[in-house]
């Protein structure tokens, strides 16, 4: 909108998103030298509010970053004390030894952590040292340079009108301008995605991949409480039809977080992955975990699983992508939060480095070396297999000759099948729904699972009513035909309810329901046509994750 006059202000750094990566970054920044300024924008309520993560965290990221992080009161404090993996039937399942793994895939030493409370005290430290911090601040466009550059973002808009133009009463917002801007946007960032595009970013890279990673917080009966036990599972109740596992935590005060991952290149239209996640709980070995528990939260993201070779180039004139922006997941670890910080770091060096030589708005080329040739880069190469193998060849087959690619890379430094590419896009990858049997999903218990509607409501997500859907079609006129050829499949990937057909006149009509976003951007992944395009809401709308 380059007909809006808006005020701006100057920085040295802009740093979109209040996550590890972005809050990393702002800490580096600062501690190299505190004259710099930093501004860190999060679209969320608070810093914390929008990560979805109960996660068991390698805290060598943060080792780097805050040697010290016990003496200065981190919530890092459930070490793990016990692996499980197990393969799951319908009714049974098999324990898989630890001994033949891999040594990285070991999880002792690491801790299980609410990373929405980890984010909030490394928020605390940012502002300490000096960043300015601005919650409730979505960034919903950049601000490109006389030469093509990067040098800012417009944040703040409030009050547009309901087709998306400015009213009487908009608040426009203002510019932020940098000698460099870092994207931290987390997975399938909106600005991100721009960038990419515009810059060709990802030409000669693997497509990224992504899974859809749903979590319930539960309180369950003390007696059955293991404080420190980490779960991981594969197979039912997906089987062959998909690819993905669920985790089970163990965090303190009887808390327990479920999870559920569906990797996204499934083929079968009619796979609705919330609903797998609910049949999930039932198995007999989580059931008897949660009886007599109540769940407290719930959330949904999306993954990047990708892994090194779907890694684009991560600099562009004025402007770097860190973290999930990039897709740093480990995925045999199922850990990223890492690499997150790590690359925040690595990002806040080479920028410090080239403002103190005087430049601006250029490629911080020292940021992307160090990514792919230090510890991130070390981290997931060796397992950069895994992912393909998975997709390729099923779960049976990518145990074996995953686990034995993990270990002639760690003890030798090559892979027998050198670098495995992944093929189609998740989109791309969608079958026509002629060519695959609907599934009957059991209908909610009410006390293990749950509806979807019923679900949100646990996510505490809200978004002002009277603005713009944030989710946009580029074709209204695509959702019909994906139902004639896919049978909608939106109705059933989104895990909030978001899309329905409705009769009306007799007639089928497409409705977004945007208001039960909880910002997982799997609509923008999934989409057979690629017709639906995330973007920021209005500031501090969105999930309220809660602070546990």
């Amino acid at each position: 909108m380059s007909e809006i006059e808006r005020e701006a202000m100057e920085y040295d750094v802009v740093i979109v998103g209040g996550g590890p990566a972005g809050l990393s970054a702002a800490i580096r920044l600062k501690q190299l030298d505190p004259e710099l300024s930093v501004v860190l924008l999060e679209k969320g309520s608070e810093v914390g509010a929008h990560i979805l993560s109960g996660a068991v965290l390698d805290t060598c990221g943060l080792d780097a970053l805050i040697p010290d992080w016990k003496d200065k009161g981190a919530p890092i404090t459930v070490p793990v004390k016990k692996d499980n993996f197990y393969i799951l039937g319908e009714e049974g399942k098999v324990r898989i030894p630890n001994w033949p793994m891999p040594s990285l895939m070991d999880n002792h030493g690491k801790y299980i952590v609410s990373m929405g409370n980890v984010c909030r005290w490394m928020a605390e430290q940012a502002e300490e040292l000096g960043v300015e911090i601005f919650p409730g601040m979505a960034c919903s466009e950049l601000v490109y340079g006389d030469n093509g550059e990067v040098k800012g973002v417009v944040a703040g808009v409030f009050g547009l009108e309901a087709d998306g133009s400015y009213g009487p009463n908009t608040e426009p917002g203002m510019e932020l301008h940098g000698k460099y801007v870092f994207l931290a946007e987390g997975v399938r960032g909106s600005l991100s995605k721009e960038v990419i595009a515009k810059y060709d970013l990802s030409k000669g890279k693997e497509p990224q991949k992504f899974g859809l990673g749903m979590k319930e917080i539960w309180e369950i009966d003390p007696a059955k409480h293991r404080e420190g036990t980490v779960t991981h599972t594969m197979g039912w109740p997906l089987g062959s039809n998909a690819g993905g596992g669920s985790f089970i935590y163990h965090l303190d005060n009887n808390q327990v977080y479920v999870g559920f991952v569906v990797h996204l290149n499934y083929k079968n239209p009619h796979i609705y992955p919330y609903m797998e996640f609910q049949r999930f709980k039932h198995h007999p070995m989580v059931a008897e975990l949660l009886a007599g528990g109540k769940r407290v939260a719930y959330g949904a993201r999306a993954i990047s699983e990708g892994g090194y070779q779907s890694m684009p180039k991560m600099v562009a004139p004025g402007v770097a992508l860190l973290g999930c922006s990039v897709g740093m997941v480990n995925v045999p670890r199922i850990k990223g939060n890492h690499n997150a910080m790590l690359s925040g770091k690595a990002a806040a060096e080479a920028a410090y480095a080239a403002i103190k030589a005087d430049r601006a708005g250029d490629e911080l080329t020292d940021y992307e070396t160090e990514v792919r040739d230090g510890a991130i880069g070390k981290d997931l190469k060796p397992v950069r297999n895994v992912k393909p193998m998975w997709s390729k060849w099923g779960l049976t087959p990518s145990l074996a000759l995953g686990g034995l690619d993990m270990w002639t890379n760690s003890l030798f430094g090559f892979s027998f099948f050198g670098t495995l590419g992944h093929g189609k896009s998740d989109a791309e990858a969608t079958g026509k729904a002629a060519d695959y049997t609907p599934i009957e999903y059991p209908k909610p218990d009410g006390k293990l699972s749950f509806d979807r509607l019923t679900n949100v409501s646990f996510s505490f997500t809200n978004h002002e009513e009277s603005q713009p859907a944030h989710l946009k079609l580029k074709d209204p006129s695509v959702p019909l035909k994906n139902l004639e050829t896919y049978a909608g499949p939106s109705q059933r990937y989104c895990p909030a309810g978001v899309y329905e057909f409705v009769e009306k006149d007799g007639e089928k009509q497409f409705v977004i329901n945007f208001q039960n976003c909880v910002h997982c951007k799997t609509c923008d992944i999934k989409d057979p046509a690629q017709n639906i395009n995330w973007t920021v809401p209005q500031g501090g709308d969105g999930p309220n994750y809660p602070n546990m």
